[in-house]
């Protein structure tokens, strides 16, 4: 695994170039916002590991700019920063997982490994032509594209593998915890309300210009997408 890691704290280097160099993996060391973005974008990474809070250009804005070109490397956010905002924002910008220190190496080796194998997968489901749908909303997977009436949305890439999760089991109810783990492939801190958070997200954007409900609650239990108009609130 050659990774990058864009972070300014010695100690935290240290740490995880030592463990990752034990396991047989690279690790590339860029101490500040501005060089890891030049790094980022001139060289070939399998995985990078990215604090949020660096000099020059902080991890949201170069996790931001990076995305502008470069859609498939997973990137995963290492920082102090646990709140739920936090967690949303770092999402939002592009990042693939985010962790928060402190951190056991071991963890951070498991996610690093999830995320190549999340990679591809991807890379596998796009050399066929696989679209989800559900009444009048279609995701096609290859193209990354989503439409309800024949109406493009624009979403985020948490948004986009939380609706494909759902269409991929329409019809059935998935708890927070089923959804935690197999869009994010990670335990979040149960304390925190990230999964509400990005359901509200997605149904806004599928919902508006249309009467029909496709996301529902099932209260106490988690949530579901279905054609039924009927609320199971």
């Amino acid at each position: 695994m050659n990774v990058l890691l864009v972070e300014d704290e010695p100690n935290v280097i240290s740490l995880i170039q030592r463990g990752l160099n034990g396991s047989g993996h690279q690790v590339s060391v860029a101490m500040d916002g501005n060089s890891g973005l030049t790094m980022a974008l001139g060289h070939s990474f399998d995985v990078i590991i990215l604090d949020l809070m660096l000099p020059g250009r902080n991890g949201m804005e170069l996790c931001t700019e990076f995305r502008k070109t470069n859609q498939t490397t997973p990137i995963l956010m290492l920082t102090a920063l646990s709140s739920t905002e936090n967690i949303v924002s770092g999402l939002d910008s592009g990042a693939d997982d985010y962790m928060t220190k402190p951190f056991k190496l071991s963890e951070l080796e498991a996610r690093l490994r999830t995320l190549l194998r999340r990679k591809a997968l991807n890379i596998s489901a796009n050399n066929g032509d696989s679209i989800l749908r559900v009444a009048d909303l279609e995701l096609n997977q290859n193209s990354k594209t989503v439409k309800r009436d024949a109406k493009p949305i624009t979403l985020t890439a948490t948004e986009f593998r939380l609706l494909e999760y759902l269409l991929r089991n329409r019809n059935k109810v998935l708890t927070r915890m089923e959804i935690l783990e197999n869009v994010w492939d990670i335990d979040f801190n149960l304390g925190t309300n990230v999964v509400d958070v990005y359901v509200n997200y997605l149904r806004k954007k599928i919902n508006t210009g249309s009467s029909k409900k496709l996301i529902h609650t099932v209260f106490g239990m988690g949530y579901m997408i279905k054609e039924s108009n009927e609320d199971t609130e």
